[in-house]
């Protein structure tokens, strides 16, 4: 190290004045700030200074300084609202005259359809049916191939717009006697028929058992004109398939017997007055979407 004539220290290596500070030994050279960060600082500074001027920055007793551009969240989020809900009237009055066929032949307006649809679903459907449609014990999957009402568009839309077992005048009226509780059958009949029902999905490869022959007896003497022969079900009452391996309260023996002894009055409640038409569509279109429409 050496000093100069007014006494700086010098640092002999690198000929850089020193600050004057040191720590064990070191010390540290007075080496001024890059110009560009320099620059950059300065910028920001400036920046920060047309940013106060422009945009709300500072509490203030009355709240906060407004800025000389009057911008706020609340009008951006306004003004974004207005810009979405141009676009959607736009759409929307192009599917409000379309009709199920038209929408489904035009795939940008049919994307417009799932998109809603499927938000009315998750606000709407999704507690019962689940986020996917999956369905649970006693809510029906909508994902297969198995539907009480039918499964073409038109179809999910009127039972959508009903119910089943609903309050609406024009509600699916799907019922089933309760064979146990109400002394139809007794529990011996009750057990044979719920073995040839557990049976029915094997078809002509069922063994026919004794307790198949006597159930097979008493499902053609109480069922069949419900679920059809071999039980294929029917739409138009509400009646189920009872040869797939669907089943909407559980395919078990024990399962099976529940329902015939007490059955089951599942409800589902109609949406007309509680979603607009145009709402309903869209959701009709969204369920039919999820795999299982016809």
């Amino acid at each position: 190290m050496s000093k100069d004539k007014h006494d700086k220290e010098i640092d002999g290596p690198t000929g850089v004045e020193t600050t004057g500070h040191e720590w064990d030994g070191l010390k540290e050279l007075n080496n001024p700030a890059p110009r560009w960060w320099l620059i950059v600082w300065l910028v920001t500074i400036v920046w920060a200074i047309g940013y106060w001027v422009v945009y709300p920055a500072w509490p203030t007793p009355g709240g906060h300084t407004k800025g000389v551009a009057g911008w706020t969240q609340y009008g951006k989020l306004k003004r974004e609202q207005a810009e979405i809900t141009k676009r959607q009237s736009t759409w929307l009055t192009k599917f409000h005259a379309a009709s199920f066929e038209q929408v489904k032949a035009d795939k940008g307006l049919y994307e417009f359809a799932r998109a809603g649809g499927e938000v009315a679903f998750k606000e709407n459907c999704a507690a019962c049916h689940g986020a996917g449609g999956e369905g649970r014990k006693g809510y029906p999957n909508l994902n297969d191939d198995d539907w009480l009402f039918g499964g073409k568009v038109e179809d999910i839309y009127h039972t959508i717009k009903v119910g089943s077992r609903s309050s609406h005048p024009e509600t699916h009226q799907a019922m089933m006697p309760a064979f146990g509780r109400d002394g139809i059958l007794d529990a011996a009949q009750i057990d044979d028929v719920a073995t040839y029902v557990m049976a029915l999905p094997q078809g002509a490869t069922a063994p026919r058992a004794d307790a198949f022959v006597r159930g097979e007896a008493v499902y053609a003497a109480n069922c069949v004109t419900c679920h059809g022969d071999g039980g294929i079900g029917n739409r138009e009452l509400g009646a189920p398939r009872l040869n797939d391996a669907i089943w909407l309260y559980g395919g078990d023996k024990a399962s099976i017997i529940q329902t015939v002894t007490s059955a089951r009055a599942g409800v589902m409640p109609t949406w007309e007055n509680r979603l607009d038409d145009d709402t309903r569509r869209q959701l009709a279109i969204y369920v039919h979407s999820l795999g299982g429409g016809e």
